[in-house]
């Protein structure tokens, strides 16, 4: 989390977590609305309505006619934002390999070992709310 958030703040435009989370969220559901979004990221319809008026003036998101209900707004990434999106993602895997390669071999043995018990105990809690909403990374 720490590689993906530094990546997004040296991105530019500068986002914030909460900001790179939106962007990811709305580039995996597709349809999505404002009322969906907030949901998903558990903050209330007009924080989410303030976080998608920065990011499309920013030029990274907009809002278009739903195509099935007139009435409601589809958010839609543009293309800068996939682009954004990219980038921070590249900048975030050269972050990681940096890190992991400065790991001594038993180090990273055992970073992979307790991973797997991590996720393993994840799976048997049953609470896997980041992959619900196609946001971890």
């Amino acid at each position: 989390m720490v590689l993906w958030a530094s990546a997004g703040e040296a991105a530019g435009p500068r986002l914030s977590a909460q900001q790179l989370r939106a962007l990811k969220v709305v580039r995996h559901r597709s349809e999505l609305n404002l009322t969906a979004l907030a949901e998903i990221l558990g903050i209330a319809l007009p924080a989410a309505s303030r976080l998608c008026d920065r990011l499309e003036a920013a030029g990274l998101l907009e809002r278009v006619p739903h195509p099935g209900n007139r009435r409601e707004l589809q958010l839609l990434l543009t293309p800068r934002g996939r682009l954004v999106l990219t980038e921070i993602a590249e900048r975030r895997s050269l972050s990681l390999a940096s890190v992991l390669a400065a790991m001594t071999p038993a180090q990273r043995a055992s970073l992979e070992s307790g991973l797997h018990g991590f996720h393993r105990a994840l799976d048997a809690a049953g609470s896997e709310p980041e992959r619900q909403d196609h946001t971890g990374q």
